[in-house]
């Protein structure tokens, strides 16, 4: 199992639809992705995007103080985002996770309103269905370090 994608839009300082991809491990190597760039650049809040929407609820975890933190606050060019939204797409094809799916993909949003949902598939899902499946994988934020 390995991570495919994050996508993540208006967490943080991402105001529009952004995607990195991760390219998969082969026979010959394991590929390394690093994330480079100046202070303030965003590096941080990659990690952070991660460790959100695999169920993190420490605030103070996530550098900050409230919820509403973890929305796009706005800039001078572009309005505040209305929510917060980050996907992880997950290779399932060595079946770690006991899902009948070749692909899982995890999506946490949060609404400006405080109201929130966890996704599994598209399909709504509660952050402890999620737990016990990456659990059951051996991954999440006891297990791997983000």
């Amino acid at each position: 199992m390995h991570v495919k994608r994050l996508e993540v839009q208006g967490f943080k300082t991402f105001a529009k639809k952004t995607t990195l991809n991760f390219l998969p491990p082969n026979k010959t190597h394991h590929p390394i992705t690093a994330i480079v760039g100046p202070n303030g650049s965003g590096k941080s809040n990659i990690a952070d995007a991660m460790r959100w929407v695999l169920g993190e609820q420490s605030l103070k975890l996530l550098r900050g103080k409230k919820s509403e933190d973890v929305i796009f606050s706005g800039s001078e060019a572009k309005k505040r985002s209305g929510f917060a939204e980050v996907s992880i797409t997950l290779d399932n094809t060595d079946k770690s996770m006991p899902i009948d799916f070749s692909e899982v993909i995890i999506t946490r949003r949060l609404f400006r309103d405080g109201s929130s949902e966890y996704l599994l598939n598209e399909g709504k899902t509660r952050l402890s269905d999620i737990h016990l499946l990456l659990a059951q994988a051996n991954v999440g934020q006891r297990s791997y370090a983000v």
